[in-house]
């Protein structure tokens, strides 16, 4: 074709993939569920591609849909950039971030004071947001989102190589001699990991007698990490999130068993003339110290 599908057709596809579902995306876009159907189909018919697999239960992008979507989400983020500039918004001094919330609650906060301090100049403003999958904040300039890296590894930097392990209180921890005391204990996970319980007890090569018990869920690590300092019970962790409480005594591992994580934090931040000295500031700061962070791990 000789030009642009037009935007409101990419902007219809962006949303959909994201979601999976023409649903949630008329919903975000305040259209109707058969608009959006009707703009993707327009937008297929265009490009000569089927981007979606429309299952009964929802929707799968195709090889060709999940190819396009990094390149469709770069190219809103350039233009939501350079609105910024034009109109004035991304001053020098501001920095604009979207984070995810375990991150910013476990990593980042404990480490904002050293870069508020080096660079006394920039005003920040943070969002948080618990999956990748929610919808970016327009003004961020900088995100740190989690997820496998199949779309956050084309658009940003991997930033850890976490392990997952179990964590819980020291007192907790004494009643816990072997896998069968754990089975006896209340478990804690997220519903949208890739990983859980069952994937850390079958590679662990310590036999338990008794079944898994009933897993209760937590939206985030950060519920799930208090309610483990609280006694409550066992929570799965990785690096990332629980090394300070680790270090600081607040939780201990009551394996040392542990497994590499699938998901990862990534870092998403556009380059070019157009990203404001803020944010270069931020980005250059988080990878000296997450550079730090990991070597300090990799010494554990």
């Amino acid at each position: 074709m000789s030009r642009l599908p037009p935007l409101n057709w990419l902007r219809a596809f962006e949303a959909s993939a994201r979601a999976l579902s023409f649903t949630a995306a008329a919903q975000e876009l305040s259209m109707t569920q058969s608009a959006v159907s009707q703009q993707i189909k327009s937008l297929e018919n265009a490009l000569g591609r089927t981007l979606f697999l429309r299952r009964a239960r929802g929707l799968e992008l195709t090889d060709e849909g999940r190819g396009y979507l990094p390149t469709v989400q770069a190219a809103f983020a350039l233009l939501e950039e350079g609105t910024l500039v034009l109109t004035g918004r991304n001053a020098p001094d501001v920095l604009e971030l979207q984070v995810n919330l375990s991150f910013a609650l476990f990593w980042l906060s404990p480490r904002l004071g050293d870069f508020l301090g080096r660079y006394p100049w920039v005003q920040l403003n943070l969002a948080s947001a618990v999956w990748s999958e929610e919808r970016p904040n327009a003004s961020a300039a900088v995100q740190i989102v989690f997820g496998q890296g199949r779309r956050e590894g084309k658009a940003g930097k991997r930033l850890t190589r976490d392990r997952i392990f179990p964590v819980c209180s020291p007192r907790l921890a004494r009643q816990i001699r072997c896998l069968d005391d754990l089975m006896r204990q209340r478990l804690f996970d997220l519903p949208g990991t890739v990983q859980s319980w069952s994937s850390w007890l079958q590679a662990n090569p310590e036999p338990t007698t008794l079944a898994l018990p009933a897993i209760h869920r937590a939206s985030t690590w950060a519920l799930s990490l208090e309610w483990a300092q609280q006694g409550l019970g066992v929570a799965l962790a990785h690096d990332t999130i629980a090394r300070d409480l680790l270090a600081s005594g607040k939780l201990v591992k009551p394996f040392s068993f542990s497994i590499p994580m699938k998901e990862s934090y990534y870092l998403v931040a556009p380059e070019g003339s157009q990203t404001n000295a803020a944010a270069k500031s931020f980005k250059e700061w988080l990878l000296r110290e997450m550079s730090v962070f990991q070597e300090k791990e990799s010494a554990l």
